[in-house]
């Protein structure tokens, strides 16, 4: 069974969450790790992996709530939370300008504080803030560059560091030439996979909102570009997640 390593189970699809995890198990994925971004999602993701086994969270703050204080999100009782098995998404994103830049990297880089304290990896947004990223984030912190479709310049940085990346549904788009070079780089002990649902669905479902089930058209596309079998390409990425997030539980 695939894991789809990140998704928002808490956003609005198309139908009742639980179709979305029973189409997703039918279609071969029996793990989702559902990534808070907004404060206010959090209850609501813990309600969703307390109903159901196959489903785990990563708590966190995403940039567009610059406001917000981990310190009323991040509590010490949802992190030990079984769960919960990591701090995220986090990051950086610059993408309509720098005017809070400051106080993006202070929320970021409390959050990284708080994920240390719990030894707990890091699930990262970056979005046209590479440079940032970079000399934020040390190896004082490990984790995922989630749906990552940045250069691999970044990529070399954070391999170094000991980060895993993520692959996305953008994988399998047309003109993401770029990207499948940097996957085709980049060591397959080092990859998961996600959709980021209901963002960036895969090729044949573009233009759709996007659901976990959908993760195995870019385990197609990236098993292509690793030459590999697509039940090996399974057993590996699901090795590798159990590595990235220790906490995790998979039947």
């Amino acid at each position: 069974m695939f894991i789809d390593t990140h998704c928002h189970l808490t956003y609005d699809f198309d139908h009742d969450v639980a179709d979305v995890i029973r189409r997703a198990h039918d279609a071969g994925v029996g793990t989702m790790i559902c990534a808070t971004a907004d404060p206010d999602d959090v209850s609501g993701a813990l309600k969703i992996a307390n109903e159901n086994d196959n489903i785990f969270v990563t708590v966190g703050i995403h940039p567009d709530y610059v406001n917000a204080n981990p310190n009323d999100v991040l509590t010490d009782e949802i992190l030990n939370n079984p769960h919960v098995i990591g701090v995220g998404e986090i990051g950086l994103d610059y993408h309509d300008g720098t005017q809070n830049r400051d106080a993006q990297i202070q929320l970021f880089e409390q959050q990284l504080e708080i994920a240390r304290a719990h030894n707990l990896p890091v699930a990262i947004h970056t979005r046209d803030a590479e440079a940032d990223t970079a000399n934020i984030l040390t190896d004082k912190n490990h984790g995922v560059m989630h749906c990552f479709t940045s250069n691999w310049d970044l990529a070399r940085v954070m391999l170094d560091r000991g980060f895993y990346f993520s692959a996305s549904g953008i994988l399998t788009f047309k003109n993401a030439e770029s990207v499948r070079e940097t996957f085709a780089k980049i060591p397959i002990d080092r990859i998961v996979i996600e959709t980021d649902a209901p963002y960036c669905a895969p090729v044949p479902y573009r233009g759709k909102k996007c659901e976990p089930f959908m993760v195995v058209e870019t385990a197609r596309i990236l098993a292509q570009i690793k030459n590999l079998q697509i039940d090996e390409l399974e057993k590996i990425l699901s090795k590798n997640t159990e590595k990235l997030y220790p906490k995790i539980k998979i039947d």
